[in-house]
């Protein structure tokens, strides 16, 4: 048999920190894009072998073993390491044969009495023909304790028949939408074969969440969106989930067309990640679910950090548009479902979103439409790392929605900060997206203060 050529084309990916342990993912894939075997794998099991260290030369390994990867999965590899210290940074890699990954830096969680601050980040809607991943490369730079993916990981488009400017700057491996399980893991395998998105899995684990675009656009519950029928949508639901879950270091693997998205990630006394699944679960006019719903205010009024950071994908806030109906892809299309969430807010609640293609900030109140109501928490919405953004009149938005503060049409993405004291978000945002190397700078930045927004003076 042949001799495999290098199989970590797709780099190496940590995720679903906990205080003593993660989640290390790679895949192998010496041809990514090899159009009849996925990746160019044989069609039999592999066995990888991977280390844990203490530092990025190896010479404090701390734990090692091996792991099968399935030609079922892809050749998909999900460790789960486990035993770790709490609160401390970890490098690790894989090798088959004489074949070694790149390394990656990982970070535990800290431990439930740790006071520590939280660094993190997050990040949506990276469509690779739209530009160059360079925001996710400065990311990567920050070296946070951990990153927040909210979905739109992938575009599961094909290319347009006549693109405008800026929307095909880089060609996709296929002109064709993704509808079945082989084009899902070709266009994964073309993302991931992007050097800034690999260094910023490689710099942080992750706690990812997808959205629709991953299956397809403004799809909700057990519907397509766009008409057609239901049972051969939950088909190519599975397909795309399956292929999200073979890229991704998640901790549970989907069933069928159901993958379990909403999960708690506890870091210490300072920060609570409640991450909750606002496109799986809609029915009629409820956002989450009965089930999940119960889950998330359970999790919400019992949480003890002392900020409780809500992750879900779309806008939260209530966002006015004059002249034109509220988006039913938001929260705006379910408002008896963010009442009754907003109804048992805890102290310290900050929401994160994407979706819309540029950044927010705003407040959360108990009556929208009283300047004086009772302030719940904030909202930080971040915009796209390349996505196009949609023609937005942003001042006469703002104008139209008082508690909303901040509007602003950059590319990028958000960095945190949260401790005992203070909480800050800094919009952080890149120059261009249609060619390499975008500087970045501090768009705006803004704090938390008795559950309302503060701007920094930059």
């Amino acid at each position: 048999m042949a001799k495999l050529g290098y199989p970590f084309t797709l780099g190496v990916a940590s995720g679903e920190p906990l205080p003593d342990g993660v989640i290390l993912w790679t895949r192998l894939a010496p041809e990514p894009l090899h159009p009849t075997r996925p990746g160019g794998m044989p069609s039999r099991a592999m066995t990888v072998r991977w280390e844990v260290a203490e530092d990025e030369a190896f010479t404090r390994v701390v734990q090692s073993g091996a792991a099968s990867a399935q030609p079922d999965w892809a050749h998909s590899v999900h460790v789960r390491v486990a035993g770790l210290a709490a609160g401390a940074d970890y490098f690790y890699r894989f090798t088959l044969d004489d074949h070694v990954s790149p390394t990656g830096r990982t970070r535990t969680a800290p431990a439930g009495a740790s006071t520590a601050p939280v660094r993190f980040g997050f990040v949506s809607c990276q469509r690779y023909e739209h530009g160059y991943f360079t925001a996710l490369r400065h990311l990567a730079g920050e070296r946070p304790d951990v990153i927040l993916h909210l979905g739109d990981y992938i575009y599961e488009y094909g290319k347009p028949k006549n693109p405008g400017p800026g929307r095909y700057v880089r060609p996709l491996e296929s002109e064709a939408e993704c509808t079945t399980l082989g084009a899902y893991r070709n266009r994964y395998a073309r993302y991931k074969m992007d050097a800034d998105l690999q260094a910023a899995h490689a710099a942080a684990p992750w706690i990812a969440l997808p959205d629709d675009h991953e299956v397809r656009d403004n799809w909700a519950g057990s519907l397509p969106g766009d008409g057609s029928s239901p049972a051969a949508f939950l088909k190519r639901r599975a397909a795309a989930f399956k292929a999200y879950y073979e890229h991704m270091p998640l901790r549970v693997r989907p069933s069928g067309p159901s993958l379990q998205n909403y999960r708690w990630r506890p870091y210490g006394r300072v920060a609570e990640f409640v991450v909750a699944d606002a496109r799986q679960y809609r029915e009629g006019r409820d956002m989450l679910g009965a089930e999940q719903e119960r889950w998330l205010v359970a999790r919400l009024t019992g949480a003890t950090a002392r900020w409780k950071v809500l992750a879900q994908a779309v806008f939260f806030a209530q966002r006015t548009f004059p002249l034109e109906p509220p988006s039913t892809d938001a929260w705006d299309g379910f408002p008896d479902s963010r009442a009754r969430i907003l109804a048992h807010a805890p102290d310290g609640l900050v929401v994160v979103s994407g979706d819309v293609h540029n950044y927010w900030a705003g407040d959360l109140r108990a009556d929208w439409d009283d300047p004086a109501s009772k302030a719940l928490g904030v909202e930080f919405v971040g915009t796209a790392v390349t996505s196009m953004p949609p023609a937005t009149d942003g001042s006469a938005i703002l104008a139209a929605n008082p508690h909303l503060a901040f509007f602003d049409s950059h590319r990028g993405y958000v960095s945190c900060t949260a401790s005992m004291d203070s909480f800050q978000a800094d919009y952080r945002g890149v120059a261009f997206v249609d060619r390499p190397g975008a500087p970045v700078t501090t768009i705006a930045s803004f704090q938390v203060k008795e559950n309302k927004l503060q701007r920094i003076d930059l």
